[in-house]
């Protein structure tokens, strides 16, 4: 029997729409841009969704024919022109790639194009439009996606990550592997509904091994437990995409039961939308994480840096807590910072070289002022290294850009000054450089929850701060025109 042949194609990118500047296909290009077997090549054995394509596949004697897959760190929205050259290349090659049984696709799930708000929703239309309605498509999906009915009614199943951090994307991409296999050989027939509460969840309480929300986890897990269910999926959803779809979402899949599907979604839907509450954390400003953080014996603590989070696409030039640290003397403290024009600084120096340094805060006034002091050069890196445990977001390979190590000349602070931006998702952005965690008592990382999974293994304790920015944590402080109204929890519902 001639063995089935299953397109993979992939486009991810976290779109936040509060940013000024916008994401073009150079992103990409710096990131993942790849072809044919070139995506084979790099990601068949990554920790990542499409890394669990091809397993799946080759577990059930499927031939994957990879055809595209670019992602592109977290940033502002799509420009017109950038998102459409991806699209059309993107179906150009899937047209090349001949006949096809199925589809396997990796959106994100909250990108957003300036001419495309729903971006996934738009290029999985198009991609169904060209493959025609008998074809099957599966996809994944992170679970900050901004889930569309355009994105359930373009595919016949969508699996959902079910660990923040995302431990789980290569898992999941197996799971659709498998999920697709069973369709072509005939053994189910997927069906899939979705349900959207007038809720958004906060990204501080979004860990899914902490309560609340793994309460909600279980509960769900629980009554998604019927044999006809195949997956089901807790949509956390991304608040930094101004759209109308953002928010959370549940969305249930399976095996031809409509009825069972939607009345499994909607009472998952009814059990979030009761629960909205318990999801609205406390929140700490800059100066009462210092406080608390120098009052404590378990080190280091780790200030998770919300509003200048670089997972959520935030300039990862914010000086609001690196000010509050030499303002309080936190000695043996670092702070990672985005500033090409200080790494050129400092380059020039040379090592040892002494100089006065205006750090971050130049990609906006949002994040804080530049934070001038004078500081030594301490040592000077082309910026790459490699993680080789899953983490958040896949990655395997970083590249910061050249890199500059530098303390303040009292030896309180040590700051990494990078020339691109990096999420704080890998010990290995330390360790590669020379750094030992354990030699500091304070670690900020510019992140909410993405950084947990590195950091756990050095960290006395974390404490999330509500700092200003693009990510600020206090949602009700942001001014949104496009969401869904009423929701919860902008408006007293």
């Amino acid at each position: 029997m001639k063995s089935k042949r299953v397109g993979i194609v992939g486009l991810l990118q976290e779109s936040n729409t509060f940013i000024k500047d916008k994401t073009t296909l150079e992103h990409f290009k710096e990131d993942l841009y790849l072809v044919g077997e070139k995506v084979r090549e790099h990601m068949a054995d990554a920790p990542h969704e499409v890394g669990g394509f091809f397993e799946g596949l080759a577990d059930s004697e499927i031939e994957a024919v990879p055809i595209f897959l670019a992602r592109a760190i977290p940033y502002g929205v799509i420009e017109a022109a950038s998102f459409d050259s991806l699209v059309t290349f993107m179906l150009t090659e899937l047209q090349r790639a001949g006949p096809l049984d199925g589809i396997l696709a990796a959106p994100h799930g909250a990108t957003v194009a300036e001419n495309h708000p729903d971006a996934d929703g738009y290029w999985l239309g198009e991609v169904r439009k060209l493959v025609g309605p008998e074809i099957p498509i599966v996809a994944t999906i992170d679970p900050h996606a901004n889930l569309s009915n355009t994105m359930v009614e373009a595919t016949n199943a969508i699996i959902a990550y079910s660990t923040n951090p995302h431990l789980d994307q290569r898992d999941t991409g197996r799971q659709a592997a498998d999920l697709l296999a069973k369709t072509l050989r005939g053994e189910i027939r997927p069906t899939q509904t979705a349900a959207f509460p007038s809720t958004a969840i906060n990204i501080q309480s979004q860990e899914t091994s902490k309560s609340p929300l793994s309460d909600f986890y279980q509960v769900a897990k629980a009554r998604a437990s019927q044999p006809k269910v195949l997956s089901h999926s807790i949509v956390l959803g991304f608040p930094y995409s101004d759209v109308p779809e953002m928010g959370s979402s549940v969305l249930v899949v399976t095996d031809n039961d409509q009825p069972l599907a939607e009345e499994t979604a909607q009472e998952l839907s009814n059990k979030l939308w009761e629960q909205r509450h318990t999801f609205e954390p406390d929140f700490v400003n800059a100066s009462q994480a210092v406080v608390m953080a120098l009052q404590t014996d378990s080190f280091p603590v780790v200030l998770l840096d919300m509003g200048d989070n670089v997972g959520g696409g935030s300039p990862a030039d914010g000086t609001t807590l690196l000010t509050e640290l030499h303002k309080q003397n936190a000695t043996e403290s670092f702070v990672c910072i985005y500033d090409p024009e200080a790494v050129s600084q400092a380059s020039q120096a040379g090592l040892d070289g002494h100089l006065e340094m205006s750090i971050g805060g130049k990609s906006d006034s949002l994040h804080g002022d530049p934070f001038c002091i004078c500081v030594r050069v301490l040592s000077l890196h082309a910026g790459t290294f490699s993680e080789t445990e899953a983490r958040h977001g896949g990655f395997t390979d970083y590249d910061q850009g050249s890199t500059a190590i530098v303390e303040t000349m009292d030896g309180r602070i040590t700051i990494m000054l990078t020339s691109k931006r990096v999420p704080p998702f890998s010990l290995k952005q330390l360790t590669a450089f020379g750094l030992n965690p354990n030699q500091f008592k304070i670690i900020v990382a510019k992140g909410v929850i993405a950084p947990l999974a590195a950091y756990r293994p050095i960290a006395g304790s974390f404490i999330h701060v509500d700092t200003p920015g693009v990510n600020r944590a206090d949602l009700t402080q942001i001014s949104y025109r496009h969401r869904r109204n009423p929701m919860y929890p902008f408006e007293n519902l």
